[in-house]
C-alpha cells in the first residue's frame, strides 16, 4: 500500500501519466434491485462496492466456494435453506476485507423528487443515480473503473458510453476510466452487491408493511444489521465503510 504517494501540493487535474505513483485506481461493482418500470415495486436501489484490489475479496469467496462445493449464483430473491449460510459468508467477507467501501442510493418512485427528476424514463433514472453514486465515492487523485451488472436496454440507450462521458465531463478530468457490463452469474462481487442492495430494500418494504417477511431473507437482513450495528435502514445509515442513503417518501 505504501507504493502510492499523496502529493497534496499538486492539483488532481494537473497529474500526468508520469505521476502514476500518486494516482489510485479503484474498481466499483454496481448492481440494482427493484424495477424502475414496474408499478408493483415502490423502491429502487442502486449499490456499489468500491475497492482497489478486488483480488482479496474475490479470492476469499472463490476459496470458500471450492471448499464447500457451492457454485450457484447468489441472488437475494432466491435465498433459501440451501444457500443462506453461504450468502452470510459472502456478506461477512465484505466486513473482513480491508479497504472495501459500500454505497447505495434508494429512491421511492412515488416521491416528488423522483417524478420531477426522472419522469417516466427508467433509463435516465438509472444513469443519473449511477452518476450520483460515482460522485459520492470519488476521492481526489482517484480514477474509477465501473463494472456493472448486465441489464437489457433499448438500442438507443448507451449506458456505458454516456456514463463515462458525462462523469469525466463533470469532473473536467479522467475520473472514470471505463464502464463494462457483465452477467452477474460470472462475477461473485456483483452477486455480493445484489445481496446487500436486496437486504436494504427488503428491510424498507417490511418496515412499510409491503411484505410479511421471508425467514431466510429476514435472516440475511438481520445479519447485515448486526455487522453494521444498525437497527433499521428506513432513515439510511452511515459509518466509515458503509453509506446507505434512502430518499424519504414525501420529498
Amino acid at each position: 500500500m505504501g507504493f502510492f504517494r499523496r502529493r497534496e501540493e499538486k492539483r488532481t487535474d494537473e497529474l500526468t501519466l508520469a505521476d502514476f505513483d500518486s494516482i489510485w485506481t479503484k474498481f466499483c461493482f454496481l448492481d440494482e434491485t427493484g424495477s424502475l418500470a414496474s408499478g408493483r415495486d415502490p423502491f429502487f436501489t442502486v449499490g456499489m462496492l468500491k475497492m482497489s484490489q478486488p483480488y482479496y475479496l474475490q479470492s476469499k469467496i472463490a476459496y470458500e466456494r471450492n471448499k464447500r462445493g457451492f457454485y450457484d449464483e447468489l441472488k437475494f430473491n432466491k435465498l433459501s435453506r440451501r444457500n443462506i449460510d453461504f450468502a452470510k459468508f459472502a456478506v461477512g467477507a465484505v466486513f473482513d476485507t480491508r479497504s472495501v467501501r459500500f454505497s447505495s442510493y434508494t429512491v421511492h418512485k412515488e416521491s416528488r423528487r423522483f417524478r420531477k427528476s426522472f419522469g417516466r424514463n427508467p433509463w435516465k433514472a438509472y444513469e443519473r443515480i449511477t452518476l450520483r453514486l460515482l460522485d459520492a465515492v470519488l476521492e481526489e487523485q482517484e480514477i474509477l473503473m465501473l463494472i456493472a451488472d448486465h441489464v437489457t436496454t433499448p438500442k438507443d440507450i448507451r449506458f456505458e458510453v454516456d456514463t463515462k462521458r458525462k462523469f469525466n465531463s463533470s469532473k473536467r478530468r479522467l475520473a472514470l476510466a471505463g464502464v463494462c457490463r457483465f452477467d452477474s452469474k460470472s462475477n461473485d462481487l456483483l452477486q455480493v452487491v445484489d445481496l446487500l442492495v436486496g437486504a436494504i430494500t427488503y428491510d424498507l418494504k417490511v418496515s412499510q408493511g409491503i411484505l410479511p417477511g421471508s425467514k431466510y431473507k429476514r435472516e440475511l437482513v438481520s445479519y447485515l444489521k448486526q455487522n453494521l450495528g444498525a437497527s433499521f435502514f428506513v432513515a439510511g445509515f452511515e459509518n466509515r465503510d458503509f453509506k446507505i442513503f434512502v430518499e424519504r417518501m414525501g420529498k
